[in-house]
């Protein structure tokens, strides 16, 4: 069993009919989107229990429940040729986003709640090495992990030649690249973003078809690895849309 935390995570796993064994709601916070989420959970007959704060606050992870934490089955990973096939079958050019051993919780969570900002297809994560799905990524992705397919790969060196063979051409976020607006990214594709300290492993590095770079003229030589994976997932969305 897994709890998943904060309202909006909540709201969006009631609206998502994710199997839930109970909500639980501090007796002091029953107004605004507390009263929606007991409404929701009403109609769908949930089980419904009030607790006090404090008895939240024991079971947080988060340490940002915001009055409410919902007890789940475990988050279901997707396979990865699963993930393929069900692009396949909506007749789109694939968009994925490859995570070389994230470790920051809240990274991966804000990561995937672009991801659904700008209708990536998956995310793929690695099993050794990578913080994997935990209560403070589902609250960190506000809900969004309930839409976005996770998909957790033993080897992500094989997992890029994989998706060579189906036909995506593989960017790596790097110092060591073109200007990334000046780069085609358009067309299947999946752009790999390395971890917070480290960047992207030289194997995982010398395995992608090219690299994109991001100009910084400031005195910080690098960006946290969500805010690098926001601008370059809209850069992506733009040119995939073509938005001007």
């Amino acid at each position: 069993m897994a709890i998943i935390e904060g309202r909006n995570p909540v709201i969006e796993a009631i609206k998502n009919d994710r199997e839930i064994d109970k909500i639980m709601v501090s007796n002091s916070a029953k107004e605004g989107s507390i009263k929606k989420i007991i409404g929701m959970a009403k109609e769908k007959n949930l089980i419904i229990q009030y607790v006090d704060k404090n008895k939240l606050d024991e079971i947080s992870t988060s340490h940002s429940h915001q009055g409410v934490i919902a007890q789940v089955s475990e988050h279901k990973y997707w396979e990865l040729e699963d993930l393929i096939e069900s692009v396949k079958e909506k007749g789109e050019d694939p968009f994925f986003i490859i995570l070389d051993e994230i470790t920051d919780p809240h990274n991966l969570g804000t990561i995937i709640r672009t991801a659904d900002a700008v209708g990536a297809h998956g995310v793929i994560i690695p099993k050794r090495r990578s913080v994997h799905i935990t209560p403070v990524v589902v609250k960190a992705s506000a809900g969004a992990i309930e839409y976005v397919p996770v998909c957790k790969v033993t080897n992500i060196v094989n997992t890029i030649k994989k998706l060579k063979e189906e036909g995506l051409w593989i960017a790596a976020a790097d110092m060591d690249g073109q200007v990334f607006y000046e780069q085609n990214l358009t067309g299947a594709l999946g752009l790999v973003i390395g971890s917070e300290g480290f960047g992207i492993s030289r194997l995982v590095k010398e395995n992608c078809d090219f690299t994109v770079k991001m100009p910084m003229i400031g005195n910080v030589t690098s960006l946290n690895a969500s805010v690098a994976g926001g601008i370059l997932l809209y850069e992506i969305f733009k040119q995939r849309s073509g938005v001007k």
